[in-house]
């Protein structure tokens, strides 16, 4: 791999060795990071577990925080599509139940409360973190305009919110329980956020009858 091979994380286009280096690389990286957490990553161990020379990982990505970076880049591009259901209360527990199968799993669950350990005191994964979450609520957002739409809910509500409001038990729960991310609890996520998005919470206006 020459200098002029090194591209932006992100930019790589599907199929040749640039993308199998990429995906062995990523693939060693999150390994490490549920095992081990941020503060214990080296390049040169993730090169040794990828089975790619140090030279090619030092070279692409420079630093653990470009690594982390590009991981939570392709885990943003990776991540399943919106279901379309035609009923609000159905997308949004699409939503939750997706959410909750990707903190369930003990790897992705491990290394998501890593990324978030990191992003307190490291900068660029902090904003590497914010842009993993505004593509997937990017994604979701056009489920609550629909249901605008559809009449479902009131003119003015902000979808970006109400997709937040789905995940934000999910990850508390995660972050600050020892209980189970279980079917239960992402129903009660999705019913809570749209109750709350019939009642007008997330335009401001809140019914009170």
């Amino acid at each position: 791999m020459t200098p002029s091979d090194a591209v932006e994380p992100g930019t790589v286009r599907p199929g040749g060795r640039t993308a199998r280096v990429r995906a062995a690389v990523l693939e060693a990286a999150g390994d490490m990071l549920a095992e081990q957490g941020f503060h214990q990553l080296d390049l040169a161990e993730i090169a040794r577990r990828a089975e790619v020379g140090k030279t090619t990982v030092y070279r692409r990505w420079g630093t653990v925080t470009g690594l982390v970076a590009d991981l939570l880049a392709d885990m943003a591009e990776q991540s399943l599509p919106r279901a379309e259901t035609g009923s609000f209360l159905e997308d949004m527990r699409a939503n939750a139940a997706l959410v909750r199968r990707t903190l369930a799993d003990p790897r992705q669950g491990a290394l998501f409360k890593a990324v978030i350990a990191a992003a307190t005191s490291d900068e660029r994964t902090a904003e590497a973190l914010h842009r993993f979450y505004e593509v997937r609520v990017a994604e979701w957002a056009p489920c609550v305009r629909e249901a605008v739409d559809r009449g479902e809910l009131p003119e003015g509500t902000d979808a970006a919110e109400v997709i937040r409001a789905v995940s934000a038990p999910l990850y508390y729960r995660l972050l600050t329980s020892e209980a189970p991310l279980d079917e239960a609890a992402a129903e009660r996520a999705a019913r809570a956020a749209v109750s709350a998005a019939r009642a007008g919470v997330f335009t401001g206006r809140v019914s009170r009858g």
